[in-house]
């Protein structure tokens, strides 16, 4: 016997013992790994699918997001842009007011000040008329003292009432 080349028995029993180990593996062993194979293979096959259908609602999902965004940026500026012509068309109008209103105010003063004015020069025609008549008076008195004087005065004055009347 050589120690590289075997024995016709012990190949006849090796044959015999792998024969048993392949018909057991063929027959129980190799149906239950090609199932679990199978099943491991239709599982990662669904996940994959699972996975594209994701990804794809979420590619749909975002390009709603982004079109929502693009609204909503775009009511914004609207929202913006009618803010401030509704800001301007207030700053105007309280512009236009402030003006009538001054106008107005203005107007007011004038008219005070001229009645106030009126006021005052009358009021000064009556101080000089009545110191007119106050000096008429102290002249008159002081002409008229004696009895003579006031007798030549109202002479005087009948005449020219005469005169006026003919």
């Amino acid at each position: 016997m050589s120690l590289l080349l075997p024995d016709s028995g012990l190949l006849f029993w090796m044959f015999l013992s792998f024969g048993i180990v392949a018909f057991i593996l063929v027959k129980y062993g190799f149906p239950v790994i090609i199932k679990m194979v199978e099943s491991r293979k239709t599982y990662i096959d669904e996940s994959l699918l699972i996975a594209k259908q994701a990804y794809e609602q979420m590619a749909v999902v975002k390009a709603q997001g982004e079109a929502i965004v693009d609204n909503a940026r775009r009511e914004q500026v609207k929202i913006m842009n009618d803010a401030a012509q509704t800001r301007d068309l207030l700053i105007k109008e309280a512009k236009e007011k402030a003006g009538i209103e001054a106008s107005k105010l203005i107007e007011e003063a004038r008219k005070q000040i001229l009645i106030e004015k009126e006021d005052a020069i009358r009021d000064i025609r009556r101080q000089v008329a009545e110191l007119s008549v106050d000096i008429a008076e102290k002249v008159l008195r002081g002409q008229l003292e004696k009895k003579e004087e006031q007798m030549t005065m109202i002479n005087r004055l009948l005449d020219e009432i005469n005169i006026s009347k003919s």
